[in-house]
């Protein structure tokens, strides 16, 4: 029987229905449109580059929205032809088709002569076009996979890390708050220090100056190291296991 053209297109725009490994031609031309168009978008916010070019940049402009505007009514067109899609609506509500919705009208309203910080908001929001690169990785997808297997772990780690957190600004809150209530005057106040310290980021904005202080501070900048490592290894063991698992799809493929 032979395959109607919505089928066809499907095919080659929904990564779950194509037919070998990897991703279609076509979304890799997507793919390499939107990473370009990034880089247009961030090149935008320096007006030594974009004034003596403003008319590359309008036609560029132009072009992507027309692009990305076909793409999504393709999408939304051949949304039907994809199991995991009940209906267009179904499809349509989606958090990846509300995310190139929104891509599409803030290019759109950068047309309408919009200016100054609005304008500026709306070419950051097109920066969220690089967010649909994810759905074109089989890479991320596993990887994600792997991190959800995982959010237990993560989750407790987080946990640590705000009791952690809120321990030591009590702490230097309660040592220091009256030599230096301007640092250590609250709690909340507190948390800066604790937070550029739990983190080993040390800016020095702000020290302890009693010895008890110094002391917490002390145990406070090692067990950031511990902190530190406890998610870095939750992650680098996703990651080795979404490797792993490609590996073995591959080879059983």
């Amino acid at each position: 029987m032979k395959e109607s053209l919505r089928r066809r297109i499907a095919r080659h725009l929904v990564v779950e229905l194509g037919n070998g490994p990897g991703i279609s031609t076509a979304n890799k031309v997507i793919a390499a449109v939107i990473l370009v168009s990034t880089i247009f978008v961030i090149l935008e916010t320096e007006v030594t580059i974009y004034e003596p070019h403003r008319r590359i940049f309008q036609w560029s402009e132009a072009f992507m929205l027309v692009f990305f505007s076909v793409e999504y009514l393709l999408r939304i067109w051949t949304a039907p032809e994809n199991p995991k899609n009940r209906s267009r609506l179904a499809y349509a509500l989606s958090p990846v088709a509300i995310l190139d919705l929104i891509v599409i009208l803030s290019m759109g309203m950068a047309f309408l002569g919009l200016e100054g910080s609005l304008l500026r908001l709306l070419r950051l929001i097109r920066l969220l076009r690089l967010a649909k690169l994810g759905k074109y990785s089989k890479a991320l997808k596993n990887i994600g996979e792997a991190i959800a297997e995982r959010r237990f772990e993560l989750l407790v780690s987080l946990f640590i890390a705000f009791g952690l957190l809120l321990a030591s600004a009590s702490a230097l809150y309660l040592i220091e708050g009256d030599r230096q209530p301007e640092v250590y005057g609250s709690i909340p106040r507190s948390m800066w220090w604790s937070i550029a310290t739990l983190t080993t980021v040390g800016y020095g904005d702000c020290v302890p100056m009693t010895p008890l202080g110094k002391v917490f501070a002390s145990f406070t900048a090692l067990t950031g190291i511990g902190l530190i490592a406890m998610p870095t290894g939750i992650l680098a063991s996703a990651f080795s296991a979404a490797m792993q698992k490609r590996e073995n799809e591959e080879h059983d493929s």
